[in-house]
Order: structure tokens, then sequence, then C-alpha cells
């Protein structure tokens, strides 16, 4: 050893503690790419699956890292010797190489003790919505809605979430508090149709369909707002009417749970189509095109006398 110090030193010109201080470090890389190696050929014997490996990898990988990291400082920096600097060095270089795991177990302690949601809970984070089936300390899992699926109803697939994103992405919560969401069905008619009649015929259609879940809802509303700012003026059905290029649009604003919306949907538009089909006077608009001759079909006002 004093041998190969003295042939570094003569290679390199530089002093005999940086000689020393570059021989231990170079030592200390040597063997702990044999000591993972090592490890690595035990781990390949035992671990059969693909997944399980390339974790067992990255791990072995990061913590080699780490201690490295940790005993290079110690060497070049001869202050730091104390056992509690050392350990702290080492802490650090061990986060540092396992950042991902350590956000995400702060993320899984986070989900334990500010509940954002719990399993049961229909949630969407970031791009991913979903009904919240199983978590764990790194990770947990949703059971997709939406998608290509219309109406926030499951697409089948199982998604795993690492718990890190609550602490970068959007978390919104469809049943924590006040566990109802607001569901709105536009419903188009003509010009010429009586949209006075047909408001109300759907005024009466929301408050028959949803007029008991109008109630529930202001039980949990009154029990949500010891927790959280939320108000609102008017909970039961309303019927907004507006104008578009092609008909009068009359938008029907209700409350459902969350995993009733297309059920509800189905229910209100089924009594429109019954209730419309009784009527004469109110007829469906879609995208036509016609020819309008004001001075025949206009008011009565606007057309030319006779004579």
């Amino acid at each position: 050893m004093t041998q190969l110090r003295e042939w570094l030193y003569t290679l390199l010109g530089a002093a005999p503690e940086t000689t020393q201080h570059l021989l231990a470090t170079v030592v200390t890389i040597v063997v702990l790419i044999l000591i993972r190696a090592l490890t690595l050929r035990v781990v390949n014997r035992r671990v059969e699956d693909a997944r399980s490996l390339y974790r067992w990898r990255k791990t072995i990988s990061y913590v080699a890292f780490g201690i490295a990291l940790a005993i290079t400082m110690r060497v070049w920096f001869p202050g730091l010797k104390g056992v509690s600097t050392f350990l702290g060095l080492l802490s650090a270089g061990l986060a540092i190489a396992l950042r991902d795991p350590i956000v995400n177990l702060a993320g899984w302690a986070f989900i334990l003790w500010r509940k954002p949601f719990e399993v049961g809970d229909r949630i969407q984070i970031g791009d991913y919505a979903g009904d919240v089936i199983d978590v764990r300390i790194f990770q947990f899992t949703l059971m997709e809605i939406g998608n290509w699926v219309a109406a926030d109803q499951s697409t089948g697939r199982v998604i795993h979430v690492p718990n890190g994103k609550v602490f970068t992405e959007m978390t919104a919560n469809y049943t924590k508090g006040f566990q109802h969401i607001w569901n709105e069905i536009p419903v188009l008619i003509t010009f010429e149709s009586d949209w006075e009649k047909a408001k109300a015929i759907l005024t009466e259609i929301a408050n028959r369909c949803a007029e008991s879940l109008s109630t529930t809802a202001q039980q949990r509303l009154r029990k949500a707002a010891q927790k959280y700012m939320i108000f609102y003026s008017k909970l039961t059905p309303v019927v907004y009417t507006s104008v578009m290029d092609c008909g009068v649009l009359l938008t029907i604003r209700y409350l459902t749970a969350p995993r009733h919306r297309r059920g509800s949907s189905e229910a209100i538009w089924e009594e429109i189509l019954r209730e419309f089909a009784r009527c004469d006077d109110i007829d469906f608009a879609y995208p036509t095109q016609r020819f309008y001759q004001n001075p025949i079909e206009g008011k009565p006002g606007k057309q030319p006398e006779a004579g």
C-alpha cells in the first residue's frame, strides 16, 4: 500500500495527504462495486419476477451510491469523523439516492394523517380519475373512470399512483365533505316551440326525479359546513334558459351522487322523451338548413298589407 501511494505521488505530483485520500476513494468505490455485483448475483438467483428484479437492482444501486458518497465525504473532510456526523451524512446520502421512495413514504403519512381521500372515495388526481381501492406505503390504487367511457363510469383499468403525487398534483374528491355533485342536462328545442311550456315540464321532471336527493343533500351540507366553508343558497333543481343559434336551450341543473350521474341522467331523459312525445307544440332542435321567409312566416306586424 505504501509503494502504491508513492507511485501515485510520483505519477500525479500531488501532496501525500491528497494522494492518500484519492487512494482511499478509489478503494472504496472498487469495494462497493464488488459488493454490489455479489449482491446482485444473489438476488438474480433468488428473484424470478422481472419487475421485482428491476426494483431490487435500482434499490441496491441507490444504496451503494449513498454509502459511497458518505464514505468519500468522510475521507476528504477529516473534520467530519464523529459517529453522529457520519450517520448524518449517510442519511443525507440515502435521502438523495432514495428520494422518490422517501417522498412516497411521506405522501403515505400525509394521506393517513390529513385524509384527503380514503378507500372507497372517488377522486381525480392530475389527469387520472377513479375510485380508490387500495392505499399502500408507496402507492395507492384507482379503479379508473372516464377516459374513453362516458359519464364517469369504470373503464376496467387499475391505475397505481405514487403517494408523492399528493404533493405535486391537484386532487379533487367527489365524495368528501358535500358528497354530491351538480349535473347538468342541456335540452335544445326549436324557436317555434312553446319554450315556456317546455321549461315547466322540465322543471316538474327534475323536481320529481331529484326531490328526495335534495333533502338528503341538505342534511349532508349542514354536516359538511362544520368542516368546510360550503354554502349554497339553492339545492333544489333549476332550469336555466338561453338562446343558441339553432334553438332555445333549456338546461336542467340538479344534484346527484357521483356514482349515480349516468343513471339519473338516463331517468330524466326518458321522462323528457315521454312528455315531449305528447306535446304537438314542442320539438327538439338540431343543426339543420332552412329558408325563412319573413313576410310569410314572421310576426303579423311585419307581414305586408294586402292589396
